[in-house]
């Protein structure tokens, strides 16, 4: 039967039935273990499985993602949080030159998970509140996942830790008490690489993840009282991306906007814009449109944070242009 859990409840979840399904399972972070990490995420994870499988790190990023991709090249499936996901650029040069090259290299996997609390709108300023899909985007080797829904948080992370490449797993941090939705209570994996329509439409695509998936749905719901018929489609995977149920939308509606979180310039909208024009041109009936955060660091001061990000009425308003055109 299926029962209603937050996004962060999920996480939680699908970390726990992973470590008691598997041994070779294990977690390694900053303040993980007795305070059960800073957002709680793994708070009864230490009694339950001690503390050779529930690793309270130094605060040295590099050296926890050196120590997991160690893990597992001799075989174990390693899962690190970075607490923030802004400090993965103090791993920067494991992640990219180590992690995602080694499989390529010498022909032995890295199946590990890397956590990554990212996202604003909790007032977390310039140092806690980054999406860093982008930073990652442009590495092969890696793997990207970012769900938005408590359903799809557990099934991904399960299915991150299954995986014999190395996975980044975005989890936002706005959306780990904000949204609450039925989740299986069966051994249910999400695969990685598959989007998913959040609501079906017929006149404008929207592409999105994490929390654009919230406004996307909100705005789609106001529009669809307006007559204007919008699809929602749930990227959840960004390496790989589901590109047969991208064209599949935007040839059906012919008009698209892309929505992300993370600011504009060189983001993943460009990439989804690009594939677009590329191989359905012939369908788009108005220009491809993106909206994301305006090219600043995030703000500390709440009313600068909310102009600063994307939001419900302005992808609202964003889908009345597109509709009109």
């Amino acid at each position: 039967m299926p029962k209603i859990l937050t996004y962060i409840e999920a996480i939680s979840e699908g970390l726990r039935e992973e470590m008691r399904r598997d041994p070779s399972v294990f977690l390694l972070g900053e303040d993980i273990g007795a305070y059960g990490g800073a957002f709680k995420v793994t708070k009864g994870f230490i009694e339950e499985f001690g503390e050779k499988r529930v690793i309270d790190t130094v605060l040295a990023e590099a050296a926890i993602v050196g120590a997991a991709m160690g893990a597992a090249i001799v075989g174990m499936r390693p899962v690190a949080e970075m607490q923030f996901a802004d400090f993965a650029a103090n791993a920067f040069n494991q992640i990219v030159n180590n992690v995602a090259k080694f499989h390529y290299r010498t022909g032995v996997p890295v199946p590990m998970v890397l956590r990554l609390p990212s996202g604003g709108g909790v007032h977390g300023g310039p140092f806690h509140s980054v999406n860093p899909e982008s930073w990652f985007l442009n590495v092969p080797g890696l793997k990207i996942v970012a769900p938005s829904t408590p359903a799809d948080a557990k099934g991904l992370i399960k299915a991150a830790i299954r995986d014999p490449n190395p996975v980044l797993f975005l989890e936002h941090k706005y959306l780990y008490r904000h949204v609450k939705a039925e989740v299986p209570d069966a051994d249910v994996i999400v695969p990685i690489g598959s989007a998913d329509v959040k609501r079906p439409g017929t006149d404008i695509t929207v592409l999105t993840y994490h929390t654009g998936v919230v406004w996307a749905l909100e705005a789609a719901e106001t529009l669809a009282r307006e007559r204007i018929d919008v699809e929602v489609i749930d990227l959840r995977s960004l390496a790989p991306l589901d590109t047969e149920t991208i064209l599949a939308s935007v040839k059906k509606t012919g008009k698209v906007l892309i929505l992300h979180e993370a600011t504009l310039t060189g983001g993943i909208g460009g990439e989804l814009a690009a594939l677009v024009a590329e191989h359905a041109f012939e369908h788009l009936d108005a220009p491809v449109r993106r909206m994301a955060s305006i090219d600043t660091p995030v703000p500390y001061a709440p009313p600068l944070e909310e102009f600063f990000l994307p939001n419900t009425e302005k992808v609202a308003s964003a889908l009345r242009s597109l509709a009109a055109y």
